[in-house]
């Protein structure tokens, strides 16, 4: 068996920002190395997008989702790219209901889309599991920071206005401090029920919005007694909503798009 190249489409979602490139490989036929992915996802480059995903066939579970950051190395999850995800699965015609289970390197994830007034947006909430909350930290400038786990690793910072971060200024060197890495992502509360949010993504640096980070802001924020049960998240490119009433299967929600559909060239095994 070689491993050949070819021309193969690819949808491009959005989910207030944060923006994936999805192809449909129920089985298992595309390969792409990290250098495509890479090459794919840089803004200056093929297309631009913040990771790449395969649709697959999952065994036990609806779909399973293989997510590649934007560097080009495999990431557990995505709380806005599994939204995204939900859409393609949708568009592509491979689901007859609403809802859908998705098998994920952090583990199995129910998955509700619901069309909008056109096919081209709606609005997806999936359920995240657990956000467990590890140890605090020091860090520069900080009010308070704490370690999250949303099946894959967060460092929540508490500072008095999130909007005036620069996430280039402290993200690097804090998102690569620990041996796999971490999202980092900065907060302050605007009252009981709304979090501003600046986020560096492992792997793919600023985005306009992270999903699980929301979730871990949301969860963090909680536990401090500065928000209540049910969070509006302001991420850069547009806010979503994370329901941590059971901080054992917390739940996030928004709107997801469908922009538009391309060719990438990516690697396949023939």
């Amino acid at each position: 068996m070689g491993v050949t190249e070819r021309i193969v489409n690819a949808t491009y979602h959005e989910g207030c920002g944060n923006d994936f490139l999805v192809i449909v490989d129920l089985d298992r036929e595309i390969s792409p190395t990290a250098l495509e992915v890479e090459r794919l996802c840089a803004r200056d480059g093929q297309h631009g997008a913040d990771g790449f995903m395969a649709i697959r066939r999952g065994e036990g579970t609806d779909f399973e989702m293989t997510l590649w950051n934007a560097d080009g190395g495999l990431a557990e999850m995505s709380g806005n790219g599994i939204r995204c995800f939900a859409q393609a699965a949708h568009l592509a015609g491979l689901v007859a209901s609403s809802q859908m289970t998705v098998a994920t390197r952090a583990g199995v994830r129910t998955v509700t889309y619901v069309e909008g007034d056109t096919a081209d947006v709606g609005t997806a909430s999936v359920t995240m599991g657990p956000v467990m909350l590890l140890d605090e930290v020091d860090v520069a400038g900080a009010k308070s920071a704490r370690r999250a786990s949303v099946g894959n690793p967060h460092l929540v910072i508490l500072v008095d206005d999130a909007t005036a971060i620069d996430p280039m200024a402290q993200g690097p060197e804090l998102s690569t401090a620990p041996t796999l890495g971490t999202n980092v992502e900065w907060i302050s509360p605007r009252g009981r029920h709304e979090l501003d949010f600046v986020v560096y993504e492992r792997g793919a640096g600023p985005t306009k919005a992270c999903g699980t980070g929301s979730c871990a802001a949301a969860v963090v924020a909680h536990a401090a007694g500065l928000v209540d049960q049910q969070v509006l998240v302001h991420n850069p490119g547009g806010t979503l909503s994370v329901d941590c009433t059971d901080p054992n299967d917390v739940v996030l929600s928004g709107p997801v798009s469908w922009l538009e559909t391309v060719s990438v060239s990516v690697s396949t095994s023939a």
